[in-house]
């Protein structure tokens, strides 16, 4: 029996890792990383026997607590943060100080390929200081949708991204979670490689607007930018430069790229096939009718 630490464990995908962990009737001890452990609690008071721990990547003072006897993490970028130097590595450094050499982590389709993203660093640092290792590399997330994209959805029912028709692969943050539990339970006969998780969609955003349209009867409008004018709208919203910075990356980029390679390896791992994104609009649709 190991014991596990699942980072970001109150967002989208370490809730539904933990909830996967449990599904499967992990046998392996759980430990919820979390900024707020009320709030934890709160959030995920349906998992019996969960333990809490106080992780904050931004304080290092939590690192040494929240490692206590832990011998495998879970490990993701929380989407505001850019400094893999000064986050990422002194964390990674501490466990291998602490002697935790097993990590499965959240990275993203391609990132082997560029350098200058943060994901790839982050492998780099993980490959540098010799511990084992799972890359998970999932393609885009359709609860971007639902997350990072919704506010201006609800508000002014517009998706603004600099995409142009670049063609993305979709894939359902619930079958993130439930490969990333599986491998987390099944770690030594997955160590050591990289497994890009994908839907079998790619589709461009004028697609999928139009695909939430006519599912939900919404009347949401696409209009791809320029990223300095991208750049401009984010920071008079107040969004953080590093974050709009990796947004950029994300949606600008892939439009000089080849089209997302499909993986099968989500249904190799689990036997089901993955989400199909019109499912997805169909069982989130209240939240894109939201006017706010």
């Amino acid at each position: 029996m190991e014991k596990i630490l699942i980072t970001g464990a109150t967002g989208n995908i370490g809730y539904q890792v933990i909830r996967y962990l449990y599904e499967q009737n992990s046998q392996n001890r759980i430990v919820a990383g979390v900024r707020n452990i009320d709030k934890g609690k709160a959030s995920l008071v349906h998992f019996g026997q969960l333990e809490f721990r106080e992780f904050d990547l931004e304080n290092p003072a939590t690192f040494d607590s929240a490692l206590e006897e832990v011998d495998r993490v879970f490990l993701l970028r929380p989407p505001h943060i850019a400094g893999i130097k000064k986050y990422f590595r002194p964390f990674i450094a501490k466990l291998k100080e602490k002697g935790i050499h097993e990590v499965v982590f959240l990275s993203v389709q391609g990132a082997e390929r560029s350098r200058v993203i943060p994901h790839n660093k982050i492998e780099r640092l993980i490959t540098e200081f010799n511990l084992d290792y799972i890359f998970l590399r999932p393609s885009y997330f359709m609860q971007n949708l639902t997350t990072t994209l919704i506010e201006e959805i609800q508000k002014n029912r517009k998706i603004i991204l600099p995409a142009g028709k670049a063609r993305f692969n979709w894939i359902d943050a619930d079958n993130i979670g439930e490969a990333a539990a599986l491998l987390l339970d099944q770690f030594e006969a997955y160590k050591n490689q990289a497994y890009d998780l994908t839907g079998y969609e790619n589709e461009d955003f004028y697609t999928v607007t139009d695909w939430i349209n006519q599912t939900v009867g919404t009347k949401i409008r696409y209009e791809s930018v320029n990223p300095i004018r991208f750049y401009r709208i984010k920071r008079k919203e107040g969004l953080p430069k590093g974050k709009i910075l990796v947004m950029l990356m994300l949606h600008f980029l892939p439009r000089f790229q080849k089209e997302p390679q499909i993986s099968g390896f989500y249904e190799q791992l689990t036997g089901k096939k993955p989400t199909p994104l019109k499912e997805f609009i169909k069982r989130e649709g209240d939240a894109f009718t939201k006017l706010i």
